[in-house]
């Protein structure tokens, strides 16, 4: 593999306070999810999923979620998105001050029936008012497939079962998608062949990915993405996350671990790896668990050679 298939440069958008919060069941302080966000902007995240604008019922986790983002409001070097399930969503989020949005739809019926209590055809004429809406607010709007490699129920995921809704997208004008291997069921080959489809079908798309860890090969599978040209993807400090619609699912890829290989790649993600670190410490004492991270578990490759080369130093 030639190394000019890898970028210079990738983006992170962190989305712990958003799907890493919501997967978990004792109440997390607004207090402190504000601090975790404002902890996040200093190692040098410049996107963030900061919330999701949801029933209070349906997430109680995120019923602070006007409250969170009109707190963080000043943060200027990061951008901020919420993920929207409604126009009452998006009219909530909108008037918080928040400037994107991210539709979800399911690849499959029986995730989408598990997840929005609808069929995809019923969700996607759900997701079109808010399309509208976004462009007489002048805001930003962005769509993403959940379970578009593999569907718990279902099975594996072709890419013409996307096609579909990847049209209806462009329809309602969204030419970002993040496809999302919410169970953790993708491999690097399907993920190669996957993106080399949609992007030949869809080339005014643009594509990003948000990859679980479930099985141990979201860094891998975004290798593969890299290698196909994808510049652009989520992760979730501490390894927090979860859908809970979906049987088995674990925690996002870390946002240590990410730029822990990025850096060992030579690839920039402009984030603070030893700050990244340490809030990710932080994040796991104020939860009180971390999702599977392997930079909390051994740290990163530098830390042993510096314990290795004092060692000698002793001997």
């Amino acid at each position: 593999m030639s190394e000019n298939r890898y970028p210079e440069s990738i983006e992170l958008c962190e989305v712990a306070p958003r799907d890493g919060f919501q997967a978990e069941d004792e109440w997390i302080p607004t207090e402190k999810k504000i601090e975790i966000i404002r902890k996040l902007a200093d190692t040098g995240v410049s996107s963030m999923e900061v919330t999701s604008f949801v029933h209070p019922k349906a997430i109680p986790q995120l019923k602070d979620a006007e409250e969170v983002v009109q707190a963080v409001q000043d943060i200027s070097t990061m951008k901020m998105r919420a993920l929207v399930p409604n126009v009452k969503g998006a009219e909530r989020a909108i008037g918080a001050g928040i400037k994107k949005l991210k539709l979800m739809l399911s690849a499959t019926d029986s995730h989408s029936l598990s997840n929005a209590n609808a069929t995809v055809e019923e969700a996607q004429k759900k997701l079109e008012p808010i399309a509208d809406l976004a462009e007489k607010e002048n805001v930003t709007i962005g769509g993403s497939i959940s379970v578009a490699f593999g569907c718990p129920y279902e099975g594996r995921v072709t890419e013409k079962q996307l096609y579909p809704i990847l049209k209806r997208y462009q329809q309602m004008n969204i030419q970002e998608v993040s496809l999302a291997d919410t169970t953790g069921m993708a491999n690097p080959k399907q993920v190669h062949l996957m993106l080399q489809h949609l992007q030949a079908a869809f080339p005014d798309i643009t594509f990003s990915m948000h990859l679980h860890n479930t099985r141990g090969l979201a860094l891998a599978n975004m290798a593969a993405g890299m290698e196909q040209g994808i510049r652009r993807f989520d992760s979730s400090t501490a390894g927090l996350g979860g859908c809970p619609y979906a049987p088995g699912a674990t925690g996002n890829v870390p946002t240590e671990d990410v730029v822990h290989m990025m850096e060992e790649m030579g690839i920039a993600t402009d984030i603070n790896l030893e700050k990244i670190i340490d809030t990710a410490k932080e994040v796991k004492n104020i939860i009180g668990h971390d999702g599977g991270s392997y930079m909390l578990q051994a740290g990163p490759n530098s830390q042993l050679h510096d314990k290795v080369g004092s060692q000698k130093k002793v001997n």
